[in-house]
């Protein structure tokens, strides 16, 4: 008897179990919905509907490279962040929720400032940059060592409505302005603690996780230049790992950590008003 869409979706789910694990019925839906090329919704009213073959082909295939330990982002070639959709593939970062709590951080600064310029450095798919600029007015400027990075910023840039200067550069190298916000979620995770990922997290760049020895590499670097770049005033933004405050503050000398949504620290606020060498 063929399956209908429901029961199919059910099979999808233990199919996933132990690739997602307690995403698996998320996972299913989205992957379910990219087979028949519909939203959730309308995968709810199609539960009895029999599945057709090329349906089932196609989720077939998508389910297999989730299997294989793809992650279900490039799968699915767009994630959302801050409500926001991007486009993803593989050799970018993934935009992730834990990110949002430096982006909304920024937002809520550079709106009391009633706008600014804004440095989004390892800029990635554009994620924080681009979100800054639309929900708060910034002017912004991506930038990235990667050339893939670059192009997929500017493609997202284009598909949120937002103008935004590209740059190519390792660091400050190549950025020549000042800014009144740099934003950054640079690699922090020991080089140790890469193997022992999920392999999912494997999957994605290890330019955009490895931040050497310690997980500090990046910031360091970030430290001998951040003030060159900053308006008098302005502040830096740094996504940190959850036990890193300790070290950004003995490196930085100050900072003010943010947690996010689970409690841990994720975002350190290094304001040059504070700073007598600004």
């Amino acid at each position: 008897m063929p399956d209908t869409i429901g029961s199919r979706r059910r099979k999808t789910i233990n199919a996933l179990k132990d690739a997602a694990g307690d995403d698996a019925a998320l996972e299913a839906r989205l992957l379910m919905c990219g087979a028949l090329g519909c939203d959730e919704l309308e995968l709810l009213f199609k539960e009895k509907e029999i599945i057709d073959t090329d349906a089932e082909e196609k989720l077939d295939a998508l389910v297999e490279r989730r299997l294989g330990g793809e992650p279900i982002q490039y799968i699915l070639g767009e994630w959302e962040f801050m409500g926001l959709a991007f486009t993803v593939r593989e050799g970018v970062l993934i935009p992730r929720q834990d990110t949002e709590t430096l982006a909304e951080e920024a937002i809520r600064r550079i709106k009391r400032l009633g706008g600014g310029r804004v440095l989004d450095m390892c800029c990635g798919t554009g994620c924080i940059g681009i979100s800054i600029a639309k929900y708060a007015g910034a002017e912004a400027t991506l930038c990235d060592i990667s050339d893939e990075c670059l192009k997929l910023a500017a493609e997202n840039a284009e598909k949120n409505g937002v103008s935004a200067r590209i740059i190519k550069s390792d660091l400050f190298d190549g950025v020549d302005e000042k800014f009144d916000m740099i934003v950054c979620n640079p690699p922090y995770i020991r080089s140790g603690d890469i193997s022992a990922l999920q392999r999912e997290v494997r999957r994605e760049p290890l330019l955009a996780l490895d931040g050497g020895v310690d997980g500090l590499n990046f910031y360091r670097r970030i430290k001998k230049d951040f003030k060159k770049r900053l308006t008098r005033g302005g502040t830096l933004m740094l996504e940190i790992g959850f036990d890193q405050a300790a070290d950004i503050r003995a490196i930085f000398g100050h900072a003010e950590i943010i947690k996010d949504i689970c409690g841990n620290d994720r975002v350190a606020a290094i304001d040059t008003k504070e700073d007598s060498d600004a």
